[in-house]
């Protein structure tokens, strides 16, 4: 049996309507055992054309963070913080957090190495992007 692929979106629709057919007629009458052999051998090749299909489909890209700022942003997103918490994680002054989120001051050594540690920036991205 030689082995097809879905080409294009309307063939990938076809055979999905083909999938949904046999899941009505199953449902309807009461369960996929109520399908033929043939007809549950049809719907296993159908849904396995369709899902190689999907498959294929690239993902939305997730935006990375460009900036230092950026990721410090998200890992206080990804951990529910506010900033005068993290700061307090950090071992630092909210006063001196804010100036770092707002690009008025550099970070120093020390602090590099609390992002690293505490909220596991990777240490190239830190100093490609302090």
């Amino acid at each position: 049996m030689a082995s097809y692929q879905i080409n294009s979106e309307s063939e990938y629709q076809m055979v999905m309507e083909q999938v949904e057919a046999y899941i009505r007629k199953a449902t309807k009458n009461g369960g996929f055992h109520t399908l033929s052999l043939q007809e549950r051998s049809d719907l296993q090749r159908l849904s396995l054309l369709a899902e190689s299909w999907e498959d294929q489909i690239p993902l939305m890209p997730i935006r990375q963070p460009k900036t230092l700022v950026e990721m410090i942003e998200l890992k206080m997103y990804e951990r529910k913080l506010k900033q005068k918490d993290l700061a307090a994680l950090l071992g630092i002054s909210a006063t001196r957090l804010s100036e770092v989120m707002q690009n008025k001051r550099k970070i120093n050594l020390d602090l590099a190495k609390r992002l690293y540690q505490v909220l596991k920036i990777d240490p190239v991205f830190i100093l490609e992007n302090a």
